[in-house]
């Protein structure tokens, strides 16, 4: 009876890893995320309410579990909105979607620089500086910063 044991662990033991194996398939590659574009939802005097569309693409074979997005968008350097958002959604494998994020600011203190960018007629650069949470039982934290140009009165961004 030992003797068959000794014999049957170690094969079965090199049957599950060789599942194992079969596991890894292509290498994990990094999501892309960017900022599609921003809508404005109340401009009030001491409070301003923002969506964001923010699109994110999975060039990954298997489905990516986003849980949190912790983000902070900068307009020329000026901070507009800093917040965490609880998304508890999935992308598709070789797929994109889009997210609708509701971002609360005050722009009261930075109303003064914001009027002065938006009447230059120049290109504004926006900066999205974002930390993505993913995954159900392995975890991983994506950093990205994302950058661009937008043309004041243009509500897409590029």
């Amino acid at each position: 009876m030992m003797t068959r044991l000794r014999v049957l662990l170690p094969a079965l033991l090199v049957m599950l890893l060789g599942g194992c194996v079969s596991w890894g398939g292509e290498p994990w590659r990094q999501p892309e995320i960017h900022l599609v574009r921003v809508e404005t939802v109340k401009a009030r005097l001491l409070q301003q309410e923002f969506v964001l569309h923010v699109r994110v693409e999975n060039p990954n074979d298997s489905r990516l579990f986003i849980r949190n997005l912790s983000y902070a968008l900068r307009l020329n350097d000026v901070l507009l909105a800093e917040d965490e958002a609880s998304l508890w959604r999935s992308v598709g494998g070789h797929d994109q979607r889009t997210f609708k994020i509701t971002a609360r600011t005050n722009l009261w203190q930075r109303l003064k620089p914001l009027a002065k960018m938006l009447k230059s007629h120049q290109p504004l650069k926006y900066t999205l500086k974002a930390e993505l949470r993913t995954g159900l039982l392995i975890h991983r934290n994506l950093h990205l910063l994302r950058g661009g140009e937008i043309m004041p009165g243009d509500h897409y961004l590029e």
